[in-house]
């Protein structure tokens, strides 16, 4: 497929109320039938940036994914975003040679399709300053989605700081997400670090941000945008208002402009290491 509609939503998050902001994203997945491919929501869409993993953490058989592929189903659109996700994990030592089981907590982008594919990425870079090191697990590798003809890289909000970990190697993706929860004393960084990785990284670019206040009575004003592969503002969600705004990319248009501005053929290369050995 050629070309993509893409749909951002922007919306405040009811602090920890996994039902009342499931049900109110149906109410726009409603309004959104038929009118695009994918719909892109805020990163913890379904309780907010809360640090209360024990309470809100699910599996990825639990009942938010679960609901989301059956509404990706009925309402034939992608969703992307991401929740608060467990794992248990099996660990041993030497004291105790007997495995034991754990929880891993992660904050857990996905991306669902109508023809029921799941695809998950594990936020890599989690946000110190707010205390996500302390209560959830890095991920260590990037998930580039098959769409339709597109290749899909989703990140998670912190991660857009990391040029590196977004960088595009031998135009691997063709749009690059970023779901997010960014606060306004932060709102410049958002703004300027979405349109430079559209342009370095020669990608349409999608962030979409929430509003309202959280838990913690931080304040996020949204900022929600598309951005093309120049660096041209495409489509934007008004601050501070909860909404959606929906546009078609050109699969062609974009590799028309690779073949005619190659910068990426001399890309410098470069290894990632990994540890995700700590929480």
């Amino acid at each position: 497929m050629n070309r993509l509609r893409v749909s951002i939503l922007q919306t405040d998050i009811a602090w920890e109320n996994k039902q009342d902001n499931l049900r109110r994203l149906r109410e726009k997945l409603e309004t959104l039938r038929g009118a695009a491919e994918i719909v892109v929501l805020p990163e913890t869409f379904s309780t907010g940036f809360s640090m209360n993993t024990d309470k809100l953490a699910e599996p990825v058989t639990g009942d938010t994914i679960t609901t989301l592929r059956q509404w990706a189903s009925e309402y034939r659109i992608a969703i992307a975003g991401s929740y608060i996700s467990c794992e248990e994990n099996s660990v041993s030592s030497e004291d105790n040679p007997l495995s034991r089981e754990y929880p891993a907590y992660y904050n857990r982008a996905f991306f669902l399709t109508p023809e029921g594919e799941a695809y998950f990425y594990d936020k890599r870079h989690l946000f110190r300053m707010g205390n996500e090191t302390e209560h959830f697990t890095a991920g260590n590798r990037r998930t580039v989605i098959p769409y339709r003809g597109w290749n899909i890289l989703l990140l998670v909000c912190y991660d857009l700081r990391f040029p590196v970990w977004s960088r595009n190697v031998n135009n691997g993706y063709d749009l690059l997400i970023y779901v997010a929860n960014w606060p306004v004393p932060r709102r410049k960084v958002w703004d300027v670090l979405l349109q430079a990785r559209a342009l370095e990284n020669i990608s349409y670019v999608c962030g979409v941000n929430r509003v309202g206040k959280d838990g913690n009575r931080f304040p996020y004003d949204g900022g929600s945008a598309i951005y093309s592969y120049k660096g041209e503002l495409m489509a934007q969600v008004p601050d501070n208002e909860e909404g959606t705004a929906t546009v078609p990319l050109e699969l062609s248009a974009l590799q028309a402009f690779r073949n005619k501005f190659p910068a990426w053929k001399d890309a410098d290369s470069f290894t990632i290491v990994s540890d995700n050995s700590s929480r």
